[in-house]
């Protein structure tokens, strides 16, 4: 039976271009909540984006992982950080700058808050003006950060998708403390995140938090940075929409994210809840 669902959200949960969770897809949450089942966001997103994400009902981001797995909440407690080193941040944003291969994009999230919306860091003023063009002129940007702990750090990459693997690759060579992963199969960002830690360690970590066995967990997802928590799961589930690595990597299938799939899925699995028995698009 399962206990717990953690979830992506963007092109999992919520359809691109979608302002939100559907009433429908909250709704499923509720189901799930109702049966004394618990429900999750995993989402590279900070976590004050999950009050606008779902209309600011907080069963539903009560529990969930947040920056990619940098923040885990359990029924609303803090119970874990996984901080990135400033000075490597500073290292990378050096680096970024002398190879022309994108520019570094901070949230300063700790516990929950965030002191200012995202910013740019780099050494350098030409690179700084060039990028905040490409990328928005509302952004602000700093030469450095401060050598202390940071949450939430992503690139805006330049380039097509080729170009941005390579960077990926590269950056994956020559930074060794950290890791490298596409959040999304079309947008032009690598989210960051400390070496060794990933998706599929928050949901260890939920999953013990919560007393389950990961047999009891369902995991949804569509891109790479799901990667991890695809694999760390029996019941690992792909979008339709998914990349043909998730599709690889998960154990079942189910319809894309257009229409409301994981939605449909929190219902089955809420009701499953009675009778002890696996949904049905878990049944081999």
């Amino acid at each position: 039976m399962i206990k717990l669902v953690l979830t992506d959200l963007d092109d999992t949960l919520i359809c691109h271009g979608l302002p939100r969770a559907t009433d429908h897809a909250i709704a499923g949450v509720r189901a799930m909540v109702a049966e004394g089942l618990h429900f999750g966001p995993v989402s590279g997103r900070i976590p004050n984006d999950m009050g606008w994400m779902f209309d600011h009902q907080k069963e539903c981001y009560a529990t969930g992982a947040f920056c990619n797995g940098q923040m885990i909440y359990v029924d609303g407690e803090l119970v874990h950080t996984e901080p990135i080193d400033g000075a490597e941040l500073n290292r990378l944003a050096a680096w970024l700058a002398r190879e022309d291969r994108g520019i570094l994009t901070m949230f300063d999230v700790w516990h929950g808050d965030i002191k200012t919306a995202g910013y740019f860091v780099t050494p350098d003023d030409v690179h700084a003006e060039r990028m905040l063009g490409s990328f928005g002129a509302a952004k602000r940007w700093e030469r450095q950060l401060e050598e202390r702990p940071y949450l939430k750090a992503n690139i805006h990459v330049t380039g097509d998708r080729a170009r941005q693997t390579e960077t990926r690759d590269l950056l994956r060579e020559q930074f060794a403390s950290m890791d490298f992963v596409f959040p999304s199969n079309d947008a032009p960002l690598l989210d960051i995140l400390p070496h060794g830690w990933s998706k599929g360690s928050a949901v260890e970590v939920l999953a013990r938090e919560l007393g389950i066995t990961l047999e009891e967990v369902a995991t949804f997802g569509d891109s790479e940075n799901d990667l991890a928590m695809i694999e760390a799961v029996p019941n690992a589930v792909a979008v339709a929409n998914a990349s043909e690595q998730i599709k690889r990597a998960a154990r079942w299938e189910i319809g894309p994210s257009a229409d409301d799939s994981v939605a449909d899925a929190l219902f089955e699995i809420a009701a499953c809840a009675k009778t002890g028995q696996m949904p049905s698009f878990m049944r081999a």
